[in-house]
């Protein structure tokens, strides 16, 4: 119950932050959803109340299963390296809010 109400919310706020028009917050937003992805990733799993699965040590039948656990070790990598590039685009960018006009180069009449 609490790790779906966990999924819930950072789902709720990476999409209120996605649309937002600041790049930089854009970049949050993402970041908070791929932790809800990652959080549902590691919940299919059930490691909570089943073992190591280790060889010899643990019956495979109540063994954890390994294979989510690596998926969102490979999914923190990629968030990761996603999230600095995405930071490194806005810094570039320079002006990430649009409040003002784009000046077009006209003359204004006075």
């Amino acid at each position: 119950m609490i790790l779906a109400l966990t999924v819930g919310v950072l789902v709720a706020g990476g999409v209120y932050l996605l649309l937002q028009r600041s790049m930089v917050r854009a970049v949050f937003g993402l970041t908070l959803i791929s932790h809800a992805a990652n959080f549902a990733l590691l919940a299919s799993g059930v490691s909570a109340w089943r073992g190591e699965p280790l060889e010899g040590r643990m019956d495979p039948a109540t063994a954890a299963d390994p294979l989510p656990q690596a998926f969102v070790l490979t999914a923190i990598v990629i968030t990761l390296a996603i999230t600095i590039f995405m930071l490194a685009m806005a810094v570039l960018g320079h002006d990430d809010d649009q409040h003002t006009p784009p000046n077009t180069g006209e003359a204004r009449e006075q």
